[in-house]
C-alpha cells in the first residue's frame, strides 16, 4: 500500500486505480447524471438548437435598412440563404461586417451556387433602432438586405442567441448548419470557414461533416420581461 507522500509523489497510478473503481462502482450512475444535468443546464441557460435538417422558420414582412419589407419567400430562386444574427453594437459583430461583405462577394460572381445573405438586428436596444442600422448599413455599404426584428420573434423562433451567430439553409430551406462563421476571431488568425465550407460541400451534392459550431460574441439582447408589481 502507498503511503500519503508516495501518493503525493507518483500520483499517477494510485489515482488510475481510484477513478478506474469508480468507473466501475458509479459509471452508470454518473451517465445518466450527467445526461440529465447536461439537459437542465441547456434549459437553463438556453443553449436549445434547432436539429439540423429541420424546416427554418420564416419571416415574414420584416423591414429593412432600405425602407423595404422582405420575407425568406422573396429568395426563393437562391440555392442556399445565409442567415447571420448581428447587430451595430456588439464588438464581435461590428469585427465581423468586413467578411460578412466578403461572404457576399464570393458568391456573385456566377460560378458558384446563388447564396443570399440576409443579416437580421433583434437587439432591444437603442442603437440597434432601424435608423441606426441605416446610419450603420450607410457606411459600411452592406450590399445584403439587413433587416430589423422588432419584436425579436425571429431570433426566438431560430433559437438564436448571440451577435453575430449563423446558420445556413439549403435549396428546400432546412437548417443544415448553425453556429459561428469561421475558427478563430481575429481575421487573420482564420484557417477553416464554416459556412463556406457547409455551402460548398452541399452544392457537390454531398453531406457536410460540421453542422455546428459554437458562436462566439456578444448574447443578443432581448427585452427584459416586466415585473408584476401587484
Amino acid at each position: 500500500m502507498l503511503t500519503n507522500s508516495q501518493r503525493y509523489l507518483f500520483p499517477s497510478n494510485w489515482l488510475l486505480g481510484k477513478l478506474l473503481l469508480a468507473h466501475r462502482l458509479w459509471g452508470p450512475l454518473v451517465l445518466v447524471l450527467g445526461f440529465g444535468l447536461s439537459s437542465i443546464a441547456n434549459s437553463l441557460y438556453g443553449q436549445q438548437r434547432l436539429e439540423i435538417g429541420s424546416p427554418a422558420p420564416g419571416w415574414v414582412d420584416l423591414l429593412g435598412t432600405d425602407d423595404q419589407k422582405h420575407s425568406l419567400a422573396d429568395l426563393q430562386d437562391y440555392d442556399f440563404v445565409v442567415v447571420c444574427f448581428t447587430c451595430n453594437t456588439c464588438p464581435y459583430a461590428i469585427d465581423y461586417e468586413d467578411r460578412l461583405i466578403a461572404l457576399h462577394q464570393r458568391f456573385q460572381d456566377g460560378t458558384n451556387p446563388k447564396v443570399a445573405i440576409v443579416a437580421i438586428n433583434s437587439n432591444a436596444t437603442p442603437d440597434d433602432q432601424l435608423d441606426k442600422m441605416k446610419e450603420r448599413s450607410e457606411q459600411k455599404r452592406f450590399p445584403f438586405w439587413y433587416l430589423r426584428d422588432d419584436d425579436h420573434q425571429v431570433a426566438k423562433e431560430f433559437k438564436a442567441l448571440y451577435t453575430p451567430e449563423f446558420f445556413v439553409l439549403d435549396r428546400e430551406r432546412k437548417i443544415r448548419y448553425q453556429g459561428a462563421l469561421d475558427n478563430k476571431t481575429k481575421a487573420e488568425e482564420v484557417t477553416q470557414q464554416f459556412v463556406v465550407e457547409v455551402i460548398e460541400t452541399l452544392a457537390k451534392g454531398q453531406e457536410p461533416s460540421t453542422t455546428y459550431q459554437p458562436a462566439r460574441g456578444c448574447k443578443i439582447r432581448f427585452p427584459k420581461p416586466k415585473r408584476d408589481l401587484d
